[in-house]
């Protein structure tokens, strides 16, 4: 009988002895092709490095800048996880699902709080090309309905195209003690004297590159270092904190005078730019008193010993490549994804989880706390008025479509392909362009179709002709900005930007014209003189706005988290075991503005035997119930404004049901601590647990990584045998929830 011949066997053969081998090629990137660093940096201002002009000492991106390339005219959106899509795909962030903060999903594919599967991130793309993928620090591109240690994951980093995961889902972490994710699954930070996250990770940045190199030493990597810094809170060690001591007692007006001079012999900005006039709601420092002042200038202080601790880190990498010798063929990029915060309002805040739950902030509870501004008690953000001086030259803040909220400082270096060194490059660009650009100079083209999705078109363009050429002219010609309602739109050197406000009509919006070519700090308002160009400026806003689906717009601010998906808004009942964890109030129980009760079900407990039952947050905020000195203890920690509330000494030992119980009377709030359904205690409590947004977790039988309360040290696991802990929520309190929208309004 004849025998077929075997195709998936070399053709031939019934046996290896006659069959010809063959192995599936892998694909590989072009040679000498670059390896790629990305350093995002959050919250920083145009203004806040040493070479663009800032007091603030930078000397390792300095010296990165003095042997790259500076961009003094790169864009952002105004917000951190829409410029982070950008970023990341190409992609504008409306078309490709994040019209706004990840912490979001309003029901509308422009703002779903995730990157849509028809955008591949630059990880996708690249690893198809045969890169490495690493992303460590900051994700935030994670919808809270994900953040799960169950799932679903195809929005965590491993499902978007990154090898290893090292870092935090949500917007922001306290660097003493984050809430870290390893890949998947959760982890403590590293036990070690004065950790700090950065310094954290860069040292998983040497470790993951290590392995790489040691494995696959002839593959390219992408390295994603997003740093915690220079978010609040601003946190480092001591000697960076007292650094700065006295250096910014001149205050913020004239640090504005100064960095704008240093910007002009840099060349950073035009000789003929001016400052923009003071923010709304910011104070002239003369007027100011000396407590004032004080406490004022101390914030500052803190924020410049953070910016150059992370400045260090970063040196510690390039060090560490640079002994490699791989720092020659990387294409190391160093950026900010928005402007300078001005969430820190008027008197800045030690906590500001305050802002996040709508909590005032008082210049005396500032002052009373100012030796521990920077420290671990301390979730600190500074005053509004210190982020429009790291905004230097330009008007406002994050958030808004204003050049304060919009430019940011981007460095390129790349020593293998620059010619020149230390030159400024003035075209426009934006986050959309940077994908582009790895993909054009990495050789790697992007799939119409990636794993059976057909893809959307990137929206940026390659800035690799600005490398060699300083004046060529500008490639992204038109570049639309919306964020929250704010809206503007760039056009060939022209500008148009309005300050909406929530809850307005969009009709009543005052429309602003700038020539930017010859007013960098948008100071001379030309809509008056040239309604025509206006006129066509609106027009074209609108066609790109239908272009990347940026309708329908949404100015509802933080109030959003209550347009939720009905299947992740309606459990009331959560039921947690030793050693669970529900990260965020989407995926685990909501407790804001709304009574509750907890029951904490003990098999066994012998006397002296204590710890955490249940707790929800960490020490920026949340509340905890626990034993402690034979006491069944419920602390409040309203941002830094702790209530008490606790039974006398001798609990039962053995088998109990301890618990607690939240009741409401409009604003006001009582607590019952209770021990086998009987009530042992009452309290009054300042009010029910605001209404608003954060990662704060639900923990059984511990809590980590930071305590919500100083009377223990995380993760003070309870001591004797809990079987689970029951949770039972009541109704919301809508009247509460409406007040997020005042408060939306307030806060611009």
């Amino acid at each position: 009988m004849a025998t077929s011949s075997n195709s998936k066997n070399g053709g031939n053969g019934k046996t290896v002895h006659d069959a010809t081998p063959s192995w599936p090629q892998a694909k590989r990137p072009p040679k000498d092709a670059p390896n790629v660093v990305w350093i995002v940096l959050d919250d920083l201002g145009f203004a806040q490095l040493g070479c663009y002009g800032s007091a603030i000492e930078t000397p390792h991106i300095d010296s990165l800048a003095g042997n790259g390339l500076r961009y003094t005219n790169f864009h952002v959106t105004a917000m951190c996880s829409p410029t982070r899509t950008c970023l990341l795909t190409g992609r504008n962030h409306h078309a490709a699902g994040m019209g706004y903060l990840a912490d979001f999903d309003t029901g509308f594919d422009n703002a779903r709080g995730a990157i849509t599967k028809r955008a591949a991130t630059l990880a996708e793309m690249l690893r198809e090309g045969g890169y490495s993928t690493i992303a460590l620090g900051k994700w935030h591109l994670t919808p809270p309905s994900h953040m799960s240690p169950a799932g679903p994951f195809d929005h965590w980093p491993t499902q978007r195209g990154f090898d290893r995961f090292y870092g935090f889902l949500g917007g922001e972490e306290d660097q003493w003690a984050p809430e870290l994710w390893y890949d998947q699954h959760f982890v403590p930070p590293k036990a070690c004297d004065n950790y700090h996250l950065s310094e954290d990770l860069v040292d998983r940045a040497e470790e993951f590159l290590g392995d790489q190199m040691t494995s696959a030493p002839d593959k390219p990597f992408f390295l994603y270092l997003a740093f915690g810094a220079c978010h609040a809170p601003h946190q480092a060690p001591q000697s960076y904190l007292d650094k700065y001591k006295g250096q910014f007692d001149h205050g913020w007006d004239v640090e504005r005078e100064r960095t704008l001079e240093r910007q002009k012999k840099l060349g950073i900005v035009p000789q003929n730019t001016q400052l923009a006039p003071p923010n709304p709601g910011v104070k002239a420092w003369k007027d100011l008193g000396p407590d004032a002042r004080r406490v004022l200038a101390r914030f500052q202080e803190v924020f410049a010993g953070f910016t150059e601790h992370t400045d260090a880190q970063i040196g510690r990498l390039v060090a560490w490549l640079e002994k490699r010798g791989k720092l020659d063929n990387t294409v190391f990029v160093v950026l900010s994804d928005n402007g300078a915060s001005g969430e820190g309002g008027e008197h800045g805040s030690v906590n500001e989880y305050r802002y996040f739950l709508g909590l005032p902030d008082t210049q005396a509870e500032n002052l009373a706390e100012i030796d521990k501004i920077g420290g671990p008690w301390t979730h600190n953000h500074y005053p509004a008025a210190w982020a429009q001086a790291g905004n230097t030259p330009l008007k406002f803040y994050k958030k808004y479509t204003y050049g304060g909220g919009v430019r940011a400082p981007l460095i390129v270096h790349w020593p293998k392909r620059l010619k020149e060194r230390g030159a400024l490059r003035r075209q426009f660009q934006h986050a959309i362009d940077l994908a582009p650009t790895m993909l054009d100079v990495c050789g790697v083209e992007a799939p119409k179709v990636y794993r059976g999705i057909e893809q959307m078109p990137l929206h940026g363009t390659s800035l690799a002709y600005t490398f060699d050429g300083a004046e060529a002219p500008s490639h992204h010609i038109t570049q639309y900005f919306e964020m929250g309602g704010q809206r503007g739109i760039w056009h060939d050197g022209w500008k148009a930007v309005t300050n909406h406000r929530s809850g307005e009509p969009y009709e009543n919006d005052k429309w602003e014209l700038y020539d930017v070519r010859n007013d960098y700090s948008e100071t001379v308002d030309l809509a008056a003189k040239e309604p025509a160009r206006l006129k066509e400026m609106i027009e074209l806003w609108w066609r790109e706005a239908e272009a990347y689906n940026v309708t329908p717009l949404d100015d509802r601010a933080q109030a959003r988290a209550f347009a939720r998906d009905p299947e992740t808004s309606g459990r009331s009942r959560f039921v947690l075991y030793p050693g669970g964890r529900l990260m965020t109030p989407v995926t685990g129980p909501n407790f804001s503005m709304r009574p509750f009760k907890i029951a904490a079900h003990v098999e066994a407990r012998a006397k002296g035997e204590e710890g955490v039952l249940f707790a929800y947050g960490r020490r920026a905020a949340g509340f905890s119930l626990f034993v402690h000195d034979d006491k069944l203890v419920f602390e409040y920690n309203l941002a830094g404004r702790r209530t008490t509330v606790e039974t006398k000494a001798g609990l039962p030992a053995g088998a109990h049901v301890f618990g607690c119980a939240l009741t409401m009377n409009g604003k006001e709030a009582s607590l019952d601590l209770t021990i086998d359904g009987g009530v042992v205690t009452q309290a009054k409590l300042p009010q029910a647990f605001p209404a608003g947004f954060g990662v704060l977790p639900s923990q059984c039988g511990l809590n980590t990584p930071s305590p919500v309360s100083p009377r223990y040290e995380a993760p003070f696991r309870f001591a004797g045998k809990l079987d689970r802990v029951e949770v039972d929520l009541g109704p919301a309190d809508m009247a509460a929830i409406a007040g997020l929208w005042a408060a939306a309004i307030r806060s611009q």
